[in-house]
């Protein structure tokens, strides 16, 4: 319902929404895991040998690094109040697990093998479909909890009518390239191919960098200004992506661009002209919550390349588990707008929240070139156009690229950087230019594959981000 996240007619704090019944949506992984395996498979390998590994790990453990650690910790005063999380994640003296122990998960081994049994509907009807129900409907918190859980209204009518519908990516040509990126109700792909747009009216590879660190960030700008108003689930809403990936849209956006940041929040252009049919705006502004999603890429022997993102919204999601299944419960209803229920994002029954999502796949003359995605909320969009801006313009390796300081522009008045990117060379130039630097809560950290000549592959991932990636190359040629 469009008023879930109101009370009094005012909208709920994050938190007071995020760790509650009403911020859960059906979960979608399982069900996308055995659609993919479905549709793309070799048809060599069953959901429960897929399974299989993640089975083993999830009986066996791993062993807690620091990362983990400080995710556990910023979400320790809500773990501590429902005592199936708290078994999970908190030792018994109700702190997080030691960095160096080992984290087995039990629970989830069992849930996983229930779905290798009997396939996903084991997930989506029968004791798991009840467990989640009645912890959506009564989070289970302790009698002392810190704080008020609100109840949700899943039934379990919505878990067994989930599917996972296959969408048409967004395309743009990049410089000759094929850009193929994820559709609504993912923001990713039309706004990193909205930008991209914006950014070929420049030659970014033969003017200073400085200035083309400034395009960039303006680009970037003023897609999300484009994203915050149109972008929702198309389901339910009119969509004007062919306006907004229009050349033509993305020209009259770069001639709103100068040569000095612009005043944020920048307003939405008119896509419509470009899109055939008159479209309704209404205005908001991005969202810069920091979220936990995982990606990964990865190329078979025969060039098939898949690039993955998955995610239960924030870290820790909905501090909520199943009680017996050992899985935390997403909070991916939080990205819904709650301020407003008329915007294209409002929220309504069976309609998919706008992610962040930004799987991406580039192909030269219909071969892949480079696969990438991330990580890391809103900023998933600014780090992959980064990165993609780095590799294909400013001449950077893909593991130059992955490793480079960055900077996230979404509308917003200060350009959220890391640490590192206040002392790049460019900066008192962009500084002159009028950007602001602010500190983000995180940002994305990148995975990527690109395919060179000769048969070779180039596998990257985050040096240091997050704890460092994993990329692995198994035998080449």
């Amino acid at each position: 319902r469009p008023e879930s996240f109101l009370e009094g007619g005012r909208p709920l704090a994050f938190n007071d929404a995020r760790y509650s019944g009403l911020s859960v949506g059906v979960p979608g992984t399982v069900r996308g895991w055995a659609e993919a395996l479905r549709r793309y498979g070799s048809k060599k390998i069953t959901l429960a040998q897929a399974l299989a590994p993640a089975i083993a790990a999830a009986r066996n453990g791993f062993t807690i690094d620091q990362a983990f650690f400080e995710q556990t910790q910023g979400n320790l005063d809500y773990f501590d109040d429902v005592p199936t999380t708290a078994a999970l994640f908190l030792d018994p003296d109700g702190t997080p697990r030691d960095v160096g122990s080992v984290f087995r998960n039990p629970d989830l081994a069992k849930t996983y093998e229930l779905i290798s049994r009997d396939g996903a509907n084991a997930f989506y009807t029968g004791e798991v479909a009840n467990a989640i129900v009645q912890t959506v409907k009564a989070p289970p918190v302790a009698a002392n909890a810190n704080h008020r859980w609100r109840a949700g209204v899943m039934e379990l009518t919505d878990l067994a009518g989930y599917t996972a519908p296959q969408r048409a990516p967004v395309r743009v040509r990049y410089r000759g390239l094929d850009v193929f990126g994820m559709g609504p109700p993912s923001s990713g792909g039309s706004t990193v191919g909205e930008a991209l747009n914006i950014l070929e009216g420049y030659d970014l590879a033969s003017i200073p960098r400085e200035r083309a660190l400034h395009l960039y960030l303006e680009a970037s700008r003023f897609a999300f200004a484009d994203r915050s108003t149109y972008l929702a689930d198309p389901d339910f809403v009119k969509v004007p992506l062919r306006g907004l990936l229009s050349k033509d849209f993305a020209a009259v956006r770069r001639g709103q661009i100068g040569e000095n940041a612009a005043r944020s929040p920048v307003p939405a252009g008119d896509p419509a002209p470009f899109q055939g049919s008159p479209v309704r705006a209404e205005f908001s502004l991005s969202s810069t919550r920091p979220g936990t999603t995982t990606h990964l890429t990865v190329s078979d022997a025969k060039g098939n390349v898949v690039s993955y993102t998955f995610t239960i919204e924030s870290t820790g999601g909905a501090g909520l588990i199943a009680p017996g299944y050992g899985f935390l419960l997403n909070n991916e209803l939080t990205d819904f707008n709650f301020d407003s229920t008329t915007h294209p994002n409002r929220v309504e029954g069976g309609k998919r929240p706008r992610s962040s999502m930004a799987p991406t796949i580039v192909l030269r003359q219909g071969k892949p070139l480079l696969a990438l995605g991330s990580p890391g909320g809103s900023t998933i969009i600014t780090t992959v156009l980064q990165i993609l801006v780095d590799r294909l313009d400013l001449r950077r390796t893909l593991t130059d690229a992955l490793a480079a300081p960055r900077a996230s522009q979404r509308n917003t008045a200060a350009v959220a950087v890391e640490a590192g990117f206040p002392q790049i060379p460019e900066a008192p130039a962009l500084r002159a230019r009028e950007h602001v630097f602010g500190t983000p809560a995180e940002i994305g950290a990148a995975t990527a594959i690109e395919f060179l000549a000769g048969r070779r592959v180039l596998a990257a991932a985050e040096p240091v981000r997050r704890g460092g990636g994993s990329a692995l190359v198994l035998k080449p040629g």
